[in-house]
Parts: C-alpha cells; structure tokens; sequence
C-alpha cells in the first residue's frame, strides 16, 4: 500500500512542480524512491506513538457499579 501511495503522490507534486519535461520519469523514479525510503521507517516510528495518543485522548471512563 505505501509503494502505490508514495508513488501517486510523487509522481502527482512532480507532475505539478516541474511538468512532463524530458527527464520527468528519471526525477520521478528518483523521488518515488526517496519518498518510500522515508515514508516506510517514518510510519513504522509514528504509528505506534500515534496510537497510544489517539488511545490516551478517547480512553473510557471506568464507571464503578456498586
């Protein structure tokens, strides 16, 4: 999923920053593979982090029934 990700989104910021110029697939390849070397470890880091977040933010409240 990353791979597929990574490279529509690259492919789509080059397309808009420079355009199909002639070397357009070797600068899209090229930052295709930069943007999944960085994308893959950095969500593999943040995620969990993200995670206990997003729990500590909606935990339930314990309700004590006597």
């Amino acid at each position: 999923m990353s791979l597929i990700t990574t490279g529509i989104v690259s492919f789509t910021v080059i397309a808009t920053n420079v355009g199909f110029v002639n070397q357009f697939w070797e600068i899209w390849v090229k930052s295709w593979l930069i943007g999944y070397i960085v994308a893959v470890p950095s969500i593999l880091l943040i995620a969990p982090q993200i995670e206990k977040l997003v729990a500590h933010l909606f935990k339930e409240e314990k309700i004590h029934h006597n």
